[in-house]
């Protein structure tokens, strides 16, 4: 039986949402100005999968990328389908673009925190600060988390107090120094304060540790760790695990499932080492299966950071990795290579942005048709293609592009 792989590259939008301006996002494009403020883009592999055909359908710029390496890894493969898709959750965090994907868009939105201080509820903090056993927190607001730790990191060391601020996104990020602090107590706290958040509908509390000793020093770690709302319904993961598939989940897709509908969950972190990590179980993968993949590096250290020229070339670098794949495919195999939101590293401010996303899918299964399966109006079409080709239960949301 065969098997389906997905490659999320995490905030690589190609722009028109349709609804980008009731999010503030009218005109965010992240791939097109990635490659207008490089003066090109060199992703060979990733044009030959259709990207920019896909691309030209959301938006009015002009994708001059220039001259491309030659690469011919993907000439001969006999299926190539390439399109857009438009989000319908109500937020455009991490985890509704996720568990849209999987066949459960979120309807209904998160809470939020508002963004001025005093962000959180003082009896929330006081009931965290009490279970938790610390004096108090710094912060209380939103902003950018690399930003408030250089702002904060130095009184934190000197208080022990812990640093919690949130974004435009429904969450609650906490910082604190990961030998100082400590890294298991900053997990222990962030376990308490998931709790305590419950009521405020909020969809992720996130561990953000660092390190340094003094303010333009101090540097985020690879030890992020994500505490996850419990999906509210059935997700693509659960129904084939219920029927008895592998689900393998590779880096950071675990947490943003709240660990749930996973047979195997895969530790990784940074461009290269989640390759490595794909390639791996992909190679070991059994029939009737599911890799997952989340690459990352693309919107934490690129997008929010609001830096393109980090974001091109972190692009030309999966795709110079995208042919280590083939080898590995079995006849029957799907890929597909999509994302769950945009975060244009040319905008205002340094939040997600609502943008359509790519829907690539390749195989060699010969028994399939490739071409351009256009505008997609929700990206549960992917989590409805994988459970049509594998005939599972239909999903309640998506339609199947096979």
């Amino acid at each position: 039986m065969a098997r389906a792989i997905i490659l999320l590259m995490d905030s690589f939008g190609i722009g028109g949402a349709p609804d980008a301006e009731a999010y503030g996002s009218l005109g965010a494009n992240t791939l097109g100005h990635v490659i207008v403020a490089n003066g090109g883009l060199k992703i060979p592999n990733l044009i030959k999968l259709g990207l920019l055909e896909a691309a030209k359908e959301t938006s009015a710029i002009g994708y001059a990328v220039g001259e491309q390496p030659e690469s011919n890894a993907f000439d001969t493969l006999p299926v190539i389908k390439y399109g857009h898709a438009c989000e319908i959750s109500m937020d455009k965090d991490t985890v509704s673009g996720h568990w849209e994907l999987a066949g459960l868009p979120n309807l209904n939105g998160w809470g939020h925190f508002p963004p001025k201080y005093p962000s959180f509820p003082a009896k929330m903090i006081k009931q965290i600060c009490a279970e938790g056993d610390i004096e108090g927190i710094l912060g209380n607001k939103a902003a950018s988390g690399t930003v408030i730790i250089q702002e904060l990191g130095e009184e934190h060391l000197k208080t022990g107090k812990p640093i919690f601020y949130t974004s435009a996104d429904s969450n609650l990020q906490i910082a604190a120094h990961e030998e100082r602090f400590g890294l298991e107590r900053l997990y222990k706290l962030c376990e308490t304060a998931y709790e305590y958040v419950k009521p405020y509908n909020i969809g992720r509390i996130i561990a953000r540790p660092f390190v340094g000793e003094k303010a333009g020093e101090f540097v985020r770690t690879k030890n992020r760790r994500d505490y996850t709302a419990q999906p509210f319904g059935d997700t693509l993961l659960d129904r084939l695990k219920a029927a008895g598939a592998a689900v393998i989940g590779i880096g950071a897709i675990n947490d943003i499932f709240a660990h749930r509908g996973f047979t195997k969950q895969v530790h990784a972190a940074g461009l290269d080492d989640l390759w490595n990590a794909t390639l791996r179980e992909v190679s070991e993968a059994p029939n009737f299966s599911l890799v997952f993949a989340n690459f990352e590096d693309f919107d934490m250290y690129y997008g929010h950071r609001r830096n393109p020229q980090g974001y091109a070339a972190c692009l030309e670098q999966f795709d110079r990795r995208l042919p280590e794949l083939l080898p590995l495919l079995q006849d029957d195999d799907i890929v597909f290579i999509t994302a769950d939101h945009g975060n244009d590293p040319v905008w205002s401010g340094t939040d997600h942005t609502r943008e359509q996303v790519p829907v690539l899918m390749f195989s060699k299964n010969k028994k399939l048709k490739g071409g351009n399966i256009g505008r997609r109006e929700t990206y549960a079409d992917i989590g409805q293609t994988i459970a049509s080709y594998f005939k599972i239960d239909p999903l309640v949301f998506g339609k199947s592009f096979l």
